[in-house]
């Protein structure tokens, strides 16, 4: 089967898997790459595969397109815009979406699985339709998190458990599209703030560890010292102490050790500028 994908690095398994499976590339699109995400890998791919590419949002033209050269199905996962109607030109449009739907949907939920302390978490593939996130449920693959998980270590099960779930759906395309489930009223995450990235010292370590565990490499900003800085690492420990929640009570180098309301927070990796920004300083 014929088959075009929108993707990132980041699901270069779901590639991997319809490959595998015995599916034929017609067409690769991708969105602009950015610090937080790579198209590198997929590109080389199609490149080798002589697949042309596309960097630029899909249009029903384009779909048009693919119906005229024997498509049969748009597979989408962790790419930025919306998908026109597929129906009038290919049979199966599918999504993998990293949440377990209908739980979730929105375009980036892996850090509030971990502020919300989730135990368990999934990858859904869905049918497309004019709604981001709200087409029928063909399959899910569920996961456990553990409880001192962080962003990374979220996104790379989600990675894997994508690759597994894309080998069923590749395997038994047809029949899970005919069995999908429609979706029961859920939930929208929307995109974090600039306050949810905000520690607040005042709170326990337990909660500034994790959401710093939370946002990962995209950072929590901390005042200290009336000086926003960016946290990339941190470790805490419980300790009694008599300081003003958010006042440094050590620092060695670049090192700085900040009194949170039950315990002290040793930033070991911060920078005055945001991730992803140009600076000189030697972390970035």
């Amino acid at each position: 089967m014929r088959f075009a994908l929108a993707v990132s690095d980041a699901y270069q398994a779901v590639l991997e898997a319809f490959l595998t499976g015995g599916w034929s590339l017609e067409k690769l699109f991708i969105a602009p790459g950015d610090w937080t995400s790579s198209n590198e890998y997929v590109t080389k791919r199609a490149i080798e595969l002589g697949v042309e590419i596309q960097q630029s949002p899909i249009t029903g033209k384009d779909l048009a397109d693919l119906g005229r050269r024997g498509c049969q199905a748009l597979v989408v996962a962790s790419y930025p815009w919306k998908i026109p109607d597929c129906s009038a030109d290919l049979k199966y449009a599918v999504n993998f979406h990293p949440s377990p739907l209908p739980e979730g949907r929105g375009p980036y939920p892996l850090v509030r699985a971990i502020l919300e302390n989730r135990s368990q978490w999934a990858i859904t593939c869905h049918q497309i339709n004019e709604r981001f996130d709200e087409g029928n449920i063909l399959d899910l693959e569920k996961f456990p998190v553990n409880g001192d998980e962080s962003h990374e270590t979220l996104r790379l099960k989600t990675q894997m458990a994508a690759g597994r779930l894309a080998a069923r759906v590749a395997a038994r395309l047809e029949s899970l599209w005919e069995g999908a489930v429609p979706q029961e009223a859920g939930t929208y995450w929307k995109i974090w703030s600039e306050q949810d990235r905000t520690i607040d010292f005042n709170q326990s370590i337990e909660t500034i560890m994790r959401q710093i565990r939370a946002f990962g490499d995209f950072e929590c900003m901390a005042t200290v010292n009336d000086v926003k800085i960016f946290i990339h690492r941190a470790k805490a420990w419980v300790e009694t102490h008599s300081a003003r929640p958010g006042a440094v009570v050590h620092a060695n180098n670049l090192a700085l050790v900040i009194a949170a309301s039950d315990g002290l927070i040793a930033i070991t990796e911060w920078s005055f500028s945001a991730p992803g920004a140009t600076t000189a300083n030697l972390r970035r």
